[in-house]
């Protein structure tokens, strides 16, 4: 089972850059997509990070998250639009300024969940927490906590997909288009899920003190992850990337 967030190899730009400018261009592109006012912008920022999805080879991920997502946007602007009652009102309870606020939040929330998921497609976790550690100074229980919290969520999703498995397998129909009867399915798993979840960090937790975890400092990783021209081009990108949400 393949995970969206997976990494996947390759020998682009994007997959060489150091893990900290790549979690730098995520991060400004997503903090320029909460400052732009501008379809313009928005709409740019977001074929920006399509663009290096198709770049780095993940494109197809990254739209089938979009497709996910975009359901969900929809809803955003479906009570965007009901909710907000400023403005000239276009037809039935639709007005011009709830139409404009839920476009631009729509397209927020497609802007603001590409970018992070794009740069873990292309970095490996072992290196973005060393990196972390290395170069932004974070302690390396919080960098391992994140990354491993990460590589938990495709085990959470098979340990899910086992537990549905085994209850088709008892007769129950989770295929049924009601929502509210499907949620009053799913409600139940939630306990086997949350066992079998406390027993795996239990053992990982175990295992990572074994292996000498509290002993892990700054310096402990063998490799080193300096910056290249190449890196600080992308951080000065960063850095006029939000000079222009702000302004645009």
């Amino acid at each position: 089972m393949v995970n969206v967030i997976d990494y996947v190899p390759g020998t682009t730009l994007l997959h060489k850059l150091n893990p900290v400018a790549k979690l730098a261009l995520a991060a400004a592109i997503i903090l320029s997509t909460f400052l732009a006012q501008s379809y313009a912008m928005l709409i740019g920022l977001l074929a920006l990070t399509l663009a290096l999805g198709v770049y780095a080879g993940v494109v197809d991920r990254l739209l089938k998250l979009l497709r996910l997502l975009i359901p969900i946007a929809l809803i955003m602007l479906v009570l965007q639009t009901a909710f907000m009652r400023e403005g000239e009102t276009l037809f039935a309870f639709v007005t011009d300024t709830g139409l404009i606020t839920g476009s631009k939040a729509c397209l927020r929330l497609l802007g603001v969940a590409l970018p992070l998921v794009l740069m873990l497609m292309v970095t490996k976790l072992n290196d973005l927490a060393n990196a972390c550690v290395e170069k932004l100074h974070v302690p390396y229980r919080y960098a391992f906590t994140f990354t491993t919290a990460l590589r938990f969520v495709p085990v959470f999703s098979q340990e899910m997909n086992a537990i549905i498995e085994a209850q088709t397998a008892r007769g129950v129909e989770y295929d049924t288009k009601n929502p509210i009867k499907k949620l009053k399915l799913m409600l139940p798993l939630c306990a086997p899920l949350l066992i079998s979840s406390v027993g795996k960090t239990d053992a990982t937790a175990l295992a990572a003190e074994q292996r000498g975890f509290y002993l892990r400092t700054r310096k402990s990783s063998y490799k080193r992850y300096p910056f290249a021209a190449c890196d600080i081009a992308v951080l000065v990108f960063c850095v006029a990337l939000i000079a222009a949400g702000a302004v645009l």
